[in-house]
């Protein structure tokens, strides 16, 4: 292959940089289908990318007809739709057939104006970006974000995945020069995938700060003493109905749930007409509020208004929602999985809790409700163990090194 025409940038450190994220475009309004930690890993990557110096841009499936080709989404980032099956929603775990034309599309984009390295994010993702990969002989890297084997262990019969989705992972792993896991949890379960922990780093997710501060305007509370926040998609293994079901043992308190449609349609999500029927069987229905999606920039507010943020997932690859409501201050009360294991200190910054037990989540939430000292103590912990680990520009510091690395061995490796 001829040399990259970015190969003076990269001389000077300043790199061209493919994000490929098949589904999750940083674009989406948070908590709408299929739209979660993954866009907000993406986006924000990208922009503590290009704030280093770097030219980034992030390639994701047209999915509206109005959407252009290119979008600006900052200085040093760009956008863009790459048409791959019909421009318009299609759920994530349908969009397979999808990737060989996505593929075909990364080739010849990269043919002409190759980008000095591609990254990938989740497993679709990664089949596109390796076809394109090889065939230009870049070098590749991949962020699963979750992972088949654990879906299907959590899940089981009700895992609508397509069934190759392990066998491909395992084959994105053995074929990129390196993966960038979240967590620890992560690196485990990819060694007993079969994929080398030599070419395993771990680089956390992140949040901003300078965005998620405890001091700030929040949105109005209701009428009940206590307010918890519960926010992410609307599927089943968050825990919506854990939430609920501890409900019942915190009097004046309210629920608010944020995820899922959007605005006037917010009442239409399947997951939200379940989890209303079983407030309603809880005796709850009244303190239980369902938002709706919202837009990335009003997360923080709703964030503050709450006293305890609850992130009660059956499993949690690694889980965004911790962090941002750390960095607001928020005490956070989450299940003891996957990535919620490195980010919350039991008794530190929250508690720590089994997966789908209501009634450990509720005494939990209950001893917190009942010591405001400590809820300020937690907060104050968490904001301050996210400015020292997890701000996306110590997030983006570590990723250049990954990238760094695997660039400098780049004599001795080719995709394969």
């Amino acid at each position: 292959m001829r040399p990259s025409p970015h190969a003076a940038g990269r001389a000077s450190g300043r790199l061209s940089i493919a994000l490929v994220s098949e589904h999750a475009s940083p674009l989406a309004a948070m908590g709408g289908a299929d739209a979660g930690g993954q866009n907000v890993h993406v986006a924000s990557l990208a922009r503590a990318l290009a704030d280093r110096g770097h030219r980034v841009t992030v390639y994701t499936r047209k999915d509206a007809r109005d959407l252009p080709q290119r979008k600006r989404l900052r200085a040093g980032v760009e956008v863009h739709h790459v048409p791959a099956g019909p421009a318009r929603h299609i759920p994530k775990d349908e969009l397979l057939p999808h990737m060989p034309a996505f593929g075909h599309y990364l080739t010849w984009q990269w043919q002409e104006q190759p980008p000095d390295l591609v990254h990938s994010h989740f497993w679709m993702s990664g089949l596109a970006a390796l076809a394109a990969a090889r065939e230009l002989r870049l070098p590749l890297l991949h962020t699963y974000h979750a992972l088949g084997t654990v879906k299907r262990r959590h899940q089981g019969g009700a895992d609508t995945s397509p069934p190759s989705r392990i066998a491909c992972e395992r084959q994105v792993g053995l074929h990129a020069h390196r993966i960038v896991a979240t967590c620890r949890d992560e690196a485990a379960e990819l060694a007993r995938m079969g994929i080398p922990p030599d070419r395993v780093d771990i680089v956390p997710c992140g949040v901003d700060p300078e965005v998620f501060t405890p001091d700030g305007p929040a949105v109005e509370r209701g009428p009940h003493r206590h307010r918890l926040v519960q926010l992410g998609r609307m599927v089943p293994r968050k825990g919506a109905a854990v939430s609920i079901a501890a409900l019942a043992a915190l009097p004046d308190t309210e629920l608010v749930v944020v995820g899922g449609q959007a605005g006037d349609r917010a009442g239409d999500d399947l997951e939200v007409r379940r989890l209303r029927a079983i407030a309603h069987e809880a005796g709850v229905a009244d303190r239980v509020h369902f938002t709706g999606a919202v837009p990335s920039a009003e997360v923080p507010t709703v964030l503050r208004s709450a006293d305890v943020v609850l992130c009660p997932a059956d499993y949690e690859p690694f889980g965004i929602v911790p962090l941002e409501a750390m960095a607001c201050g928020r005490p956070v009360v989450a299940s003891a999985v996957g990535g919620q294991l490195d980010t919350v200190v039991d008794f530190v910054t929250g508690r720590l809790v089994p997966p789908g037990d209501p009634e450990a989540l509720a005494a939990a939430v209950s001893a917190l409700l009942a010591d405001p000292a400590r809820r300020l103590s937690c907060g104050a912990a968490g904001r301050q163990r996210v400015l020292s680990r997890y701000s996306w520009a110590s997030v983006a510091e570590a990723t250049e090194a990954v990238y760094r690395s695997v660039l400098a061995a780049r004599p001795a490796a080719a995709v394969i």
